[in-house]
């Protein structure tokens, strides 16, 4: 089929489900790059959907999902087998103490509706807390915790979800008296907002380390044990979804270490499964004792499948082995360096955010102004493409077009400076 009637048959066939397709037919992956129908090498500045931390087609993986698929693939969900109970003992050795217990899944928001539901369960409480630009899923309890975006046209969301004001240190407009950002007395607003319109129900706070859907939004350090402790007061659990800041991707294990906080209810994804779909719900053993004593009940299709937990524990084998994680705060190092050179550059570029292999830039029309550029960032977007560079920039009401660069932990320092090279190179001439 070529193309005219390969994106003919698309037009025709296909559901659009969000963002516009990326006008090139993808035939191969492997590596950091795709490749496209004509052979030209895309270099993938996102690993896929944020996902494929061992970039594409890994030998380990490779093997792995093969001898999967020849011996023990897929099983009634009441069947246990080895590779599950294997990579359960495996993860929480990842963990701090306490955090022992897994729900293995297969995507972020099915994670996060488990997580969801488990809390309520625990409470006996319905009120969730989440950040104003959050992302959490598709799914009815985590679409309800998501607030960046789908939340018109489809009826009311479940009741009870409330917000927090995102830790927007770029753009918030708390402040002390010398310009700074004053994340306390915004938390502090932020809670007196959630008690004067809870009903005294409050079960749970979920929310990212590192917002990503939301534009790279980074918390400021103390802000996740501030957090803690007002959820503490409240009898709220505090549910951490690191679908895409977890297994290295920050530079360390989890994004929460870096700031001493251990959640009740810990939700893995994407990166888990480096690109393929698995997930995974980590809480303690009293939670899930008293959720198992009140019928906690989360059955699902491919809940506790074998291949998607020799993949998982595949992944975090090969993050170990190859000291991933700290290669990921080294050049997580490497490319703060380059994004810096451009915000010195560039009036347009306005911010730069985020910490290892997860780190984001706002493009504004001026840095005084910081008024939203999104025609620029389309056309950046489009620049990139064009010279064998995926970006994705997220554009939300009243922020700027902001980049998400997120490259396979294996990403080498060549690759990495041809991308930024690239970046630069777009950037420059469109502007």
């Amino acid at each position: 089929m070529d193309a005219e009637h390969f994106w003919s048959a698309a037009n025709r066939h296909l559901v659009r489900y969000g963002a516009s397709f990326v006008p090139r037919i993808i035939t191969a992956a492997k590596g950091c790059h795709v490749y496209d129908e004509n052979g030209a090498a895309i270099l993938d500045f996102t690993s896929g959907q944020m996902s494929a931390v061992l970039g594409h087609s890994h030998p380990d993986l490779v093997a792995c999902v093969s001898e999967s698929m020849r011996t023990l693939d897929h099983l009634y969900s009441g069947m246990l087998s080895r590779p599950v109970v294997d990579f359960a003992r495996a993860l929480a050795a990842t963990l701090p103490a306490g955090l022992d217990k897994t729900l293995l899944l297969t995507t972020g928001a099915e994670s996060n509706e488990a997580a969801i539901k488990m809390a309520k369960l625990y409470t006996g409480r319905y009120e969730v807390v989440s950040f104003d630009r959050s992302w959490h899923g598709m799914t009815s309890g985590a679409a309800s915790a998501t607030f960046s975006a789908g939340r018109r046209g489809y009826g009311p969301p479940l009741p009870g979800n409330l917000t927090l004001p995102t830790p927007n240190a770029y753009r918030s407009p708390f402040r002390h008296a010398d310009g700074s950002y004053d994340w306390s007395t915004e938390l502090d607003y932020g809670f007196a907002m959630i008690d004067a319109q809870s009903a005294g129900s409050l079960a749970a706070c979920l929310v990212e380390p590192i917002l990503s859907s939301g534009g790279i939004i980074e918390p400021p350090v103390g802000y996740l044990r501030r957090l803690r402790e007002r959820c503490d007061e409240r009898g709220m659990l505090l549910i951490l979804d690191e679908a895409q800041t977890g297994i290295g991707r920050t530079g360390t294990m989890y994004a929460f270490e870096r700031d001493g906080v251990v959640p009740d209810l810990l939700t893995l994804s994407k990166t888990l499964g480096a690109g393929l779909p698995v997930a995974a719900v980590v809480t303690t053993s009293e939670i899930e004792n008293i959720c198992h004593e009140r019928g906690f009940l989360f059955f699902t299709t491919h809940v506790s499948d074998p291949l998607a937990a020799a993949v998982a524990l595949t992944v975090l084998t090969v993050v170990e082995r190859d000291g991933l994680v700290q290669r990921a705060a080294d050049l997580g190092v490497r490319l703060r360096a380059g994004l810096d050179e451009l915000h010195q550059r560039h009036e347009q570029v306005g911010d730069i955010r985020g910490r290892g292999l997860l780190q984001g830039m706002e493009l504004v029309a001026d840095k005084t102004s910081k008024a939203p550029a999104d025609a620029l960032g389309a056309e950046v977007t489009a620049a990139c493409l064009k010279r064998g560079l995926h970006m994705n920039i997220v554009q939300l009401p009243g922020m700027g077009g902001i980049f998400r660069i997120a490259p396979p932990l294996t990403i080498t320092e060549s690759e990495l400076d041809e991308g930024l090279g690239i970046l630069g190179d777009a950037l420059a001439d469109v502007l």
